[in-house]
């Protein structure tokens, strides 16, 4: 989909569908009042006779309307004027591309950039627009015989007053990027584990780093041998599918610049181990990779937006399987940092395989490291599928990191990250367990993770809830990649 800014007046824009708001209470906004002007009343007509009462998401096609250039008209509700937020004027936006998508229409232009957001910019609402049309135009087809028709929406225009077109056309770029990062986050997390195998993700690196001109480095087995990663190695040992550990470095910033380092769990399919899980919905277990998919898919983003800053994404993957080799209940595993583990769940394999990426990412001598996880169940219980969970030894960078999910709409809950609960991962046998019990499993998770990340800035992201959607709309979301480049560019720019 391509996204292009526009400028003049929306009643003399010749296209094959322009798009206007209509608040509650057949309130029409500036730009539908403009179109009803044109026409001589015929736009209000329409909303005074009931047809189009202003209901946030709803929408009403209108054809051939007297005095409008464009070809179609359509008419999209956006709620209480008082009560329209990021999440309202997002909806709306959705509500209008899946219209136009609905319509023969290869292109449609919005009137968007007008409507009032809070505070919000005219290039913050170019890239929600951006980034909620690569939702609606997203499909996830590879793997099915017969494909859909193609939609003929390809061209999405904003109409924007000359004052902030260049604003908006730096929102579209943005999102553009953005929803490709998420797009790209959305199909591996999508491919089923006997294809998204670590070796795959490794290729896909590969790919990323020829066309993007990134450096890569993929270590093997016999590497992570010799760096003592035996905690991460432990989780492999029941797999026939060799662990990779993948270094993709973005170089964007100052060569002595020191790097943001992104670590991204990619645990390509999750049996839980000896540890097995129950069988319903064990599926869903392919999405075990979606941290390592966030950080891919923010690199590539970064790329293509050519962020003034040098980022650094490291993925340990390798599978959890049961197996004659596999790790059992009780062992005792030594991580790269010397650290001993006692591993009285090897379902807790997520931490096994990042405390070693951390120590890993202490080469860089990091401005920061943020770890993204689909990490724990607990989390889901405790934030649901709304916000992920936020966890950080530096009071700064979570703030940034917080304020990067409001900006992205792609929001995070700031947990505690208390020495209390470290009490609970104590082992009689080893430095530490790699459990705490049931109670506060996502905190004692973090608190696992915050015992390698003692010589830098650290925060951990805990997606297991907002990663992947069950049921009729099952699938990877992509997040939190909005949220990384958001976080990203803001560094960017102050750097």
């Amino acid at each position: 989909m391509e996204f292009s800014t526009k400028r003049g007046t929306p009643e003399k824009r010749a296209a094959p569908c322009i798009a206007v708001g209509v608040y509650a209470g057949h309130k029409l906004s500036a730009a539908a009042e403009t179109l009803d002007r044109a026409s001589k009343g015929s736009v209000r007509e329409v909303v005074r006779r009931g047809d189009m009462e202003g209901k946030l998401g709803s929408t009403l096609l209108l054809y051939r309307v007297p005095g409008v250039a464009a070809e179609r008209v359509l008419l999209v509700g956006l709620g209480d004027e008082a009560a329209l937020h990021e999440r309202e004027y997002r909806e709306a936006a959705r509500a209008a591309v899946k219209a136009a998508q609905e319509t023969g229409a290869g292109s449609v232009t919005l009137c968007f950039t007008e409507i009032r957001v809070g505070r919000r910019d005219s290039a913050w609402k170019a890239l929600q627009v951006a980034l909620v049309a690569a939702e609606c135009a997203y499909r996830f087809e590879y793997m099915k015989s017969k494909k859909s028709d193609p939609r003929p929406l390809a061209n999405i225009e904003l109409l924007a007053a000359a004052r902030d077109a260049a604003a908006v056309a730096r929102g579209l770029r943005q999102g553009a990027a953005t929803g490709a990062g998420v797009s790209l986050a959305k199909d591996l997390g999508n491919l089923p584990g006997n294809v998204c195998t670590p070796t795959y993700l490794a290729e896909q690196a590969r790919k990323i780093a020829r066309e993007w001109k990134l450096e890569l480095e993929v270590l093997e087995r016999k590497d992570m041998e010799k760096l003592g990663m035996g905690s991460l190695l432990s989780v492999a040992q029941g797999s026939r599918q060799p662990p990779k550990l993948i270094v993709l470095n973005y170089a964007g910033g100052p060569k002595k610049a020191k790097p943001v380092v992104l670590v991204g769990k990619g645990i390509t399919f999750d049996t839980g181990g000896i540890s097995l899980k129950p069988s319903p919905e064990m599926d869903e277990m392919k999405f075990d990779m979606c941290g390592a998919a966030s950080v891919l898919g923010a690199l590539r983003a970064c790329a293509e937006m050519k962020l003034k800053l040098n980022v650094v994404g490291i993925i340990p993957t390798t599978e959890n399987m049961p197996g004659g080799a596999a790790t059992k209940p009780g062992d005792i595993v030594t991580s790269m940092s010397g650290q001993t583990i006692e591993v009285l769940n090897t379902d807790a394999e997520g931490r096994l395989i990042l405390c070693d990426a951390l120590t890993y990412a202490e080469r860089f001598e990091p401005e920061a490291v943020v770890d993204i996880a689909t990490l724990t169940g607990a989390c889901v219980i405790a934030l649901g599928h709304v916000a992920s969970g936020l966890y950080s030894n530096k009071e700064a960078l979570a703030r940034e990191l917080l304020a990067a999910g409001d900006e992205a709409y792609d929001r995070a809950w700031h947990m505690p990250l208390w020495d209390d609960y470290q009490e609970q991962l104590k082992s009689n046998f080893a430095d530490m367990a790699n459990i705490g019990g049931r109670p506060a499993g996502s905190v004692t998770a973090a608190c696992f993770l915050s015992r390698f990340a003692k010589k830098f800035d650290w925060a951990h992201l805990d997606i297991a809830g907002t990663a992947w959607k069950s049921g009729k709309d099952k699938g990877s979301t992509g997040r939190p990649v909005a949220l990384l480049i958001s976080f990203l560019m803001k560094r960017a720019e102050t750097a």
